[in-house]
């Protein structure tokens, strides 16, 4: 139980001191007359009696010698020491009691000859008052005559004054619950706090063990931590791992102080270990170590169980909000504004998987946006859209590469048959919320229910820009993922680097885009060793994430006959982008110019003669964007002889012969000779 710091409790408090200092002084006084000789007198004056009472929390003095398991002798010796800074007497008496007027000071000597029930160990350093730090032993010629000094923190703690001990500020911060995150726990969260309020519950029968809070997101865990704190009375304080000391030494010093300050003041520490992949062999030493050691409840939160053999503990782990409890959470921070959307909250459910928190930022995010006109459905559902994106952006850190997507359908050049798979993988994303939470395709299993696809084409024949066209249709982030850091040749990080990007990537749904997938997902039937194994079990662990990834997952290969048919049938949708026919290409030429571009070729036969050159849609763009730059470095209007130029440069990257055929026409003799070299 926490110190009740009422005045009535302060005034009991400082009076059972008051009463342990007069005892001790008594005992002092006693020592004195026998140095010096003389008849012990005994004081008639009768000794006040502690006030008490059934409803009053005991003294700050009984409740530390509980606690430390203090005798009665190690508590006299704990009390002398307060004395010399409470009581202007206690100086005099210690010099005269030791016979020596320059030892103003108590002394274990001192408290061997003044006190009754000695024992020797009282002052052993893995006995309570030195092992808890309760007591230090100043410099002096022999041990039981060197200075006692009282630990400021402790003497503090005794006047009933609670304050953080000075060493740990900075180490360790309060948690508190001042975004109202609790009042908004939905019941998977509230059935997590009920088991930490039971296994933090005190009981004479169970020894002190940790917990380990895995998975979630960490803002989640820490108001579900401080939530059970709170509702036993104790302060949660967290401790990022990465402020922990390595040192044997300097973390036994840190591990001594923050138990002494759990024990005096009943908080509970919460190691925040969800970046433990950010850190060393030597910071996971100490944590093991640390862990091993501590006999006061602890809280460790982490996103993927962490093994400690050696260490007992409760692991639980927290969920992500079901769709039905982030629909209940929209609902409630939004309010009467809710109405207005006209059930367009399904949308951002089935969109974006975000924890209560994030949700709460995203309302109060939007609401800045609109500036006081959410009555409009339209801007209240686009800002809340935004918003939701801004939470949810993922950080893939160096295994994916974001894509500002700006293409449009226009901008597509398509038979219509691949057209019309791409549409539907459009409506495949819309519609999702639809068809499997209302109509419940969900409840019969969630295999199968992520949304992948597979495009399949030359380089340069549109895949990347068919992504971005579903990207700014769907308003969604678009991340290329590069295989090449993603793949390892050690086995099981290949997996392992899949796993952070699809981690990442879940809360917002975003577009994944996996560059040329025939790299993992060649033919796997031959195994001819380990690695082969691990090979499929890797592409497997791909499709798995697929299948259940929230968001849409496009992988591309430049060769179709490079992949397996077995994993060709747990892919969803399959686009072929076959190489450009003439209409098609002069179609690419018509659309690729920017309408503000200044230009003195001809829109229709030019575009004919242009359209004769064999190439894809790629290289298309690559040499009218580089004629543009000819152009304007020559200060002039795109002309066929920048668009020449350009050609020429794209034919020697592509390693082909640019023949006659197929730029004739373009320009004239002088033109022609001067742009050929």
């Amino acid at each position: 139980m926490k110190t009740n710091t009422t005045p009535n409790w302060e005034t009991a408090n400082l009076h059972v001191l008051m009463v342990a200092l007069d005892g001790v002084r008594r005992a002092l006084q006693r020592q004195v007359a026998h140095v010096q000789n003389r008849p012990i007198v005994e004081a008639t004056e009768e000794v006040p009696r502690p006030l008490s009472s059934d409803l009053m929390p005991p003294a700050a003095l009984d409740q530390l010698c509980t606690q430390f398991k203090l005798s009665p002798f190690e508590r006299d010796i704990l009390v002398l020491c307060a004395g010399m800074e409470l009581d202007a007497s206690f100086p005099l008496l210690c010099a005269e009691a030791q016979g020596d007027l320059q030892r103003p000071y108590p002394t274990f000597s001192l408290a061997l000859a003044t006190f009754t029930a000695k024992h020797w160990n009282a002052i052993a350093p893995h006995k309570p008052l030195r092992h808890w730090r309760l007591i230090e032993v100043g410099p002096g010629a022999a041990l039981t005559l060197s200075p006692l000094r009282i630990d400021e923190r402790v003497l503090h703690y005794l006047l009933g004054e609670q304050f953080l001990d000075r060493r740990l500020v900075g180490l360790v911060r309060p948690i508190s619950n001042k975004g109202g995150v609790s009042d908004l726990f939905q019941p998977s969260h509230q059935a997590i706090a009920e088991q930490l309020i039971n296994h933090l519950q005190p009981s004479p029968t169970s020894s002190t063990s940790g917990i380990q809070l895995c998975g979630g997101e960490a803002l989640t865990k820490w108001a579900i931590a401080t939530t059970a704190c709170a509702k036993l009375g104790r302060q949660l304080y967290r401790m990022p791992v990465q402020v922990l000391p390595t040192g044997t030494e300097d973390l036994f010093n840190w591990m001594i102080l923050w138990q002494r300050e759990a024990l005096l003041s009943q908080n509970v520490l919460l190691l925040d270990a969800d970046e433990i992949g950010g850190v060393d062999g030597a910071k996971q030493g100490a944590i093991a170590q640390l862990l091993d050691q501590m006999t006061v409840p602890w809280i460790l939160s982490v996103r993927e169980r962490s093994p400690l053999p050696h260490c007992p503990m409760l692991t639980l782990t927290v969920p992500d909000l079901s769709v039905a409890e982030q629909r209940q959470i929209w609902q409630e921070m939004l309010g009467d504004a809710r109405s207005a959307l006209n059930g367009q909250v399904d949308q951002l459910v089935s969109q974006f998987n975000l924890s209560l928190s994030a949700i709460q930022s995203a309302c109060l995010n939007a609401q800045s946006q609109l500036n006081g006109h959410a009555e409009d459905p339209g801007r209240l559902h686009q800002a809340l859209w935004d918003a939701c994106r801004h939470q949810a952006r993922p950080r893939l850190e160096d295994l994916a590469q974001p894509i500002a997507a700006t293409s449009t359908w226009d901008d597509l050049v398509l038979p219509d048959a691949q057209k019309q798979i791409l549409h539907e993988i459009e409506a495949h994303v819309r519609q999702r919320a639809k068809v499997y939470d209302r109509w419940g395709f969900a409840s019969k299993g969630s295999r199968g229910l992520g949304i992948s696809a597979l495009f399949v084409g030359a380089s340069g024949t549109g895949k990347t820009m068919a992504a971005e066209v579903l990207a700014t249709a769907l308003k969604l982030d678009l991340y290329r993922i590069d295989l090449s850091a993603v793949i390892s040749k050690y086995i099981g990080e290949t997996e392992k680097n899949l796993r952070r990007i699809f981690d990442a990537a879940e809360a917002g749904g975003a577009i994944l885009l996996f560059d040329e997938a025939d790299a993992i997902f060649g033919k796997r039937s031959e195994v001819k060793d380990s690695h082969d194994r691990h090979a499929n079990i890797e592409v497997s662990y791909l499709l798995q994430r697929m299948e259940a990834y929230q968001g849409l997952a496009i992988l591309t290969t430049n060769l179709k006959d490079a992949l397996d048919q077995a994993f060709m049938r747990r892919i969803r949708f399959v686009v072929r982008f076959p190489f450009p026919d003439g209409p098609q290409r002069r179609e690419i030429w018509q659309r690729i110019f920017p309408k503000d571009m200044p230009r003195t070729f001809d829109g229709t036969e030019d575009i004919k003669k242009l359209a004769r050159l064999n190439i894809a849609g790629g290289n298309i763009r690559s040499i009218a964007l580089n004629a543009a730059f000819l152009a304007a470095q020559a200060e002039e209007s795109v002309d066929m002889k920048h668009l020449l130029a350009a050609t020429r440069s794209e034919y020697v990257k592509l390693e082909r012969t640019l023949t006659e055929a197929e730029i004739k026409g373009w320009i004239e003799e002088p033109h022609y000779s001067h742009f050929s070299h």
